[in-house]
């Protein structure tokens, strides 16, 4: 925690202390002159608004470690976290940075399982989907055009995910080890009924969706069909036979286009 500079005003220095304390009543004295009974609102008044903002927001993480575990690192990250961020929804954001700083430490005990930084990532996503100022503009696509032949044009409002462990299926009944790392792939995205999906990939089905999404954006961009793209990572694979790579591109395209993760093709 940040110690205040030297030879700052009194009011500064009360100030310092004041919030101080709020962020670790345990460690910090209560200012002189603050009754305690009215300290102890301020302290459960913030802590509770944060603490109940992170659990609306990591509820898998909270139930993966238990009310006591998690007490403790919401604490830590109110008590100790620098924010980068003035707006409350960016607090979820800055919690998925502060545990990916607090597990970057090898040479120390682990303070948590070591797929949660991931599984806390994944969750903060739907957030990040949901109130995203990104919109769809259908005026130029069309949402029934040929996938092959036409350019597939992604929603705007996904990401694109890659974790090291299946974060989608992380829970009290399923908790990874080290040992049992998984590369998974998921694309996250918001349809246009406004609701957050997620769709596991495989690695053509990702590597399909990395190649879309690197096509040029400009209303006058020339953008390469399905077709192409599926040749692309047909010769990639060096597979004997383009046919069925383009044959399964095409199916993975129209289950991405029925759940509005691909919206159609370019006009």
């Amino acid at each position: 925690m940040r110690k205040p500079p030297d030879g700052l005003p009194g009011f500064q220095q009360y100030q310092f202390a004041f919030t101080r304390h709020i962020r670790n009543p345990a460690q910090n004295p209560r200012p002189a002159g603050v009754e305690p009974r009215r300290m102890a609102i301020y302290n459960d008044l913030l802590y509770n608004n944060v603490e109940s903002f992170l659990l609306r927001c990591f509820p898998v993480c909270r139930k993966i470690l238990g009310e006591s575990e998690w007490n403790a690192l919401a604490r830590d990250f109110f008590a100790n976290h620098r924010s980068g961020a003035p707006l409350f929804r960016q607090i979820p954001e800055e919690f998925v940075r502060f545990i990916e700083s607090r597990g970057d430490h090898p040479d120390q005990p682990p303070l948590f399982p070591a797929f949660l930084p991931y599984l806390a990532h994944y969750e903060w996503v739907e957030l990040w989907l949901d109130v995203s100022p990104l919109v769809v503009d259908m005026t130029r696509i069309d949402a029934e055009g040929d996938l092959l032949l036409g350019a597939p044009a992604l929603n705007p409002v996904s990401l694109l995910l890659h974790y090291p462990y299946a974060v989608h299926r992380i829970g009290e009944g399923y908790q990874p080890t080290p040992e049992q790392q998984e590369t998974t792939w998921l694309l996250a995205f918001r349809n246009l009924d406004d609701k957050v999906r997620f769709i596991a990939l495989n690695p053509v089905a990702a590597r399909l969706i990395a190649l879309i999404q690197d096509e040029p954006q400009g209303e006058q961009a020339k953008r390469q069909t399905g077709k192409a793209i599926l040749e692309k990572i047909s010769a990639e694979l060096q597979h004997p036979d383009p046919a069925v790579v383009r044959a399964g591109g095409v199916e993975i395209m129209q289950n991405l286009r029925e759940q509005q993760a691909l919206l159609g093709v370019w006009i």
